[in-house]
């Protein structure tokens, strides 16, 4: 008799049923006609409800959904992206903060996890000026061109959120890309599948229901302003958090990176324009030096400008790529700054020949010369626009704009003063006087420039003024210090009359001052960040 015919008997036993189980294949049958027909993958279950079923439509894309009620802080998220992606040791394109708040006797911590947020406008794209980064129509996803990039570094100061992450071994920036490829495959990015708890998932978004939630001006506590560049990613919560939730590390502050490359080429820069314009005032008023000035001036300014441009060249990771730097002039600023000092040194250069030839055509080469000046103070002016597009409170247009072209004034008179004295031309006593004068009267102004953002340690709230004015006067208080004293000794080196040596001295010690306060300019910039921000 057989199993199956036994298990029908009356007297079968339960070993009889059990040993009949097991030469039914009905569930290896079911199996393999699954695996045939393309059935779903064994690990489905872990991402079947992670990604949309479909994929973004007309005026959709795909954006990050974190459930912070899920979310535990494990960082699993974080050690998928860093293996899946071969990120070095120290980069990280995913990061874990932590909030806190409430009051001693319901306090309140919550976790939060934080990636690209793949923004509507992404400041990272339109800065960027090599155009080493792309949005893709379809999906939305906002990926960085390897290949493109020259390491510039500018989009890390562009994007509010600090999400581009400068990578020193390849010279490059890079960032998340939300695992397109993997998308593209139906499988769900790496820190989606890693987390053991479904509290991040990938989720299609309505552009138009985006820009209204930005008009409430609510993201996370404590992070950048929405309004910015308008990220995508959505964080939801059913427990209502308490008002003084803040980032854990939210009243903490340390320098900045001092980005010495472009202290010295913004510092030289400005010499070079001061300069040069300065000279091109001094040789229309006073026509008796004119002929004796003009080259001198012009030689000085044009190799402070060769200068300066080569150390903007050091600040890259791929400096061989330089070239590539105008490609994005048609939305960064960085662009149109390199194109006007490019023009201002190259009709620099003619100038000069023309004024060391002295060539026929006297109201042309005036009119150059009036032009060179004009490129050079619209190169000052995008310089000035770089920083303020950052939006950054400590950057603003105004800070700026009276730092940058304050420097260039003082840096211009104290350069025409050199060039005067080297050339060996005498002015009159009342020329003299009113050189040093204006030299004074910049450096005043420049000065209260410098210390006005102090008065915002008077804030009650911890806005990114405060923070800077507390940087000032905390940890970086030394270099305010001596940016004052070499402010001061150049200027007292003015009194010594008639010394070709001391005025040298004056300038230099006045560049140093300046260097100083660049210098203090990248140091004491704050801002806003997302919890656990990229560090």
């Amino acid at each position: 008799m057989s199993l199956l015919s036994s298990v029908a008997a009356p007297d079968a036993t339960p070993i009889d049923a059990w040993l009949a189980r097991q030469t039914d294949l009905s569930a290896v049958e079911q199996f393999s006609r699954r695996h045939d027909a393309g059935g779903e993958h064994l690990q489905s279950r872990y991402y079947r409800d992670l990604v949309p079923a479909r994929p973004p439509g007309p005026g959709q894309q795909y954006g990050f959904e974190v459930d912070l009620d899920a979310c535990t802080g494990c960082k699993a998220c974080v050690t998928a992206c860093h293996n899946l992606n071969g990120l070095d040791g120290g980069e990280t394109w995913r990061a874990v903060g932590i909030l806190h708040g409430g009051t001693p006797a319901a306090p309140v911590r919550q976790t939060v996890s934080t990636a690209c947020h793949h923004c509507l406008d992404p400041a990272c794209l339109s800065g960027c000026p090599v155009a080493a980064y792309e949005k893709d129509p379809v999906t939305g996803i906002v990926a960085h061109l390897d290949d493109q990039c020259i390491g510039c570094q500018y989009c890390t100061f562009t994007c509010p959120y600090e999400v581009p992450q400068f990578n020193a071994r390849l010279g490059i920036v890079r960032k998340c890309d939300m695992c397109r490829d993997r998308l593209v495959a139906g499988e769900a990015p790496a820190c989606v599948q890693g987390c053991p708890n479904g509290a991040i998932a990938i989720t299609v978004v309505d552009a138009r229901q985006v820009l209204e939630d930005v008009q409430g001006d609510a993201f996370l506590p404590g992070a950048p302003s929405p309004a910015i560049t308008v990220p995508t990613t959505v964080y939801r919560t059913s427990r209502a958090q308490p008002r003084n939730l803040l980032p854990a590390d939210y009243f903490r502050i340390a320098p900045a990176p001092r980005h010495i490359p472009l202290v010295v080429m913004l510092v030289l820069s400005q010499l070079s324009v001061g300069t040069f314009a300065c000279g091109v005032i001094a040789s229309r008023c006073l026509p008796g030096v004119r002929a004796a000035l003009q080259p001198a001036w012009s030689l000085a300014a044009l190799a402070v400008a060769l200068v300066a441009m080569a150390a903007s060249v050091c600040h890259l990771g791929r400096p061989r790529y330089a070239f590539r730097a105008v490609i994005g002039l048609a939305t960064s600023w960085v662009s149109r700054e390199i194109l006007a000092f490019g023009a201002f040194a190259g009709l620099g250069v003619m100038y000069a020949a023309w004024s060391l030839g002295r060539l026929p055509g006297t109201a042309i080469r005036d009119a150059l010369g009036w032009t060179v000046a004009a490129l050079g103070l619209i190169g000052v002016a995008c310089s000035v626009m770089v920083y303020h597009a950052t939006r950054r409170a400590w950057w603003s247009a105004a800070i700026i704009g009276a730092k940058f072209f304050a420097t260039t004034a003082l840096l211009g008179l104290a350069g025409l003063r050199v060039t005067i004295a080297i050339a060996g031309v005498e002015l009159p006593r009342g020329a003299q006087t009113a050189l040093v004068a204006l030299v004074i009267a910049t450096a005043a102004v420049k000065a209260a420039s410098e210390l006005a953002p102090l008065t915002h340690l008077r804030d009650r709230r911890y806005t990114e003024l405060r923070r800077s004015a507390v940087l000032m006067t905390g940890e970086l208080w030394r270099w305010l210090v001596a940016r004052f004293v070499a402010l001061a000794v150049g200027l007292a080196m003015l009194a010594v009359p008639h010394s070709a040596a001391a005025t040298v001295v004056s300038c230099l010690v006045l560049i140093a001052g300046e260097l100083l306060e660049r210098t203090l300019f990248f140091a004491a910039v704050t801002a806003d960040r997302m919890p656990g921000a990229f560090r």
